[in-house]
């Protein structure tokens, strides 16, 4: 065993195909890096298993430091998009037919991520029609319970009143705010640091998600403008709109209580 067939690396270094003629310089650039962006977030949904068994568990410090790796991982994914920005449009567009109807919106890992996270839609199965295993791995997703519903149940662990309602809510549908549990968050804030640690985490990553989405949508207006996007889709139009929507809403209407 060796560096180099433990890491695969032999095989991974095969992995970037140009298809444009030439090829072109960028389309090594443009493949490189969304082939890392995909390894981020398998290691992305790694981590978040992690940590939703560490908070079924009530293993705060563990679950504090899970929590700083993936906080870590998603500063390194907003900085990537510095070097994707360093790609004109014109040689952007001197290999974007080589996509043909490949998309980002067609990313099975980050779909998984959005689910595991509690942004769960019948939509998000619309790029998969033609796609049986990838339907099948999504709606795995679907029917499991989300890191917020590994949080209530951590709150549960440490002797807070959690409404039943959200303990048994039905996992399959996207997370909604609830009035007497912010109610309780509140309470958390003014009387329990620890708990309310945990729960600024949580908004870290929220808050670390939008802003890699923030990053995505100014990357695509500089790249491609208001142009339709690749696979069909509108593009920046359809990415301003994913902007703003945090995942934990109960934790973002609280601020408003202090």
């Amino acid at each position: 065993m060796d560096y180099s067939k433990y890491l695969k690396v032999d095989e991974l270094l095969q992995l970037q195909k140009p298809l444009s003629d030439g090829p072109e310089h960028d389309e090594m650039l443009f493949i490189t890096i969304h082939q890392v962006y995909e390894l981020w977030f398998k290691q992305l949904l790694h981590e978040l298993d992690y940590l939703h068994a560490l908070l079924e568990k009530n293993d705060s410090f563990q679950a504090h430091a899970s929590f700083k790796r993936i906080l870590t991982i998603l500063k390194i994914m907003v900085a990537q998009v510095d070097i994707l920005e360093t790609m004109t449009p014109l040689s952007f567009a001197s290999f974007r037919s080589r996509l043909e109807s490949s998309s980002g919106f067609q990313s099975l890992q980050f779909r998984k991520l959005e689910f595991m996270l509690g942004h769960k839609r019948k939509s998000a199965f619309q790029a998969y029609e033609n796609n049986p295993r990838a339907t099948s791995e999504l709606r795995k997703y679907s029917q499991r319970s989300t890191l917020y519903d590994a949080f209530l149940k951590y709150l549960k662990l440490n002797n807070y009143d959690i409404p039943p309602e959200l303990l048994n809510r039905d996992v399959t549908q996207p997370l909604s705010p609830n009035l007497a549990l912010q109610g309780l968050l509140i309470d958390i804030y003014k009387k329990d640091r620890n708990i309310a640690n945990m729960c600024e985490r949580l908004v870290d990553l929220d808050e670390g998600l939008q802003e890699w989405r923030y990053r995505h949508v100014k990357m695509v207006e500089r790249t491609i403008g208001t142009k339709m996007g690749t696979g069909g889709s509108s593009g920046a139009e359809y990415l301003v709109k994913t902007l703003f929507k945090p995942l934990f809403e109960d934790l973002w209407i609280i601020r408003s209580s202090f």
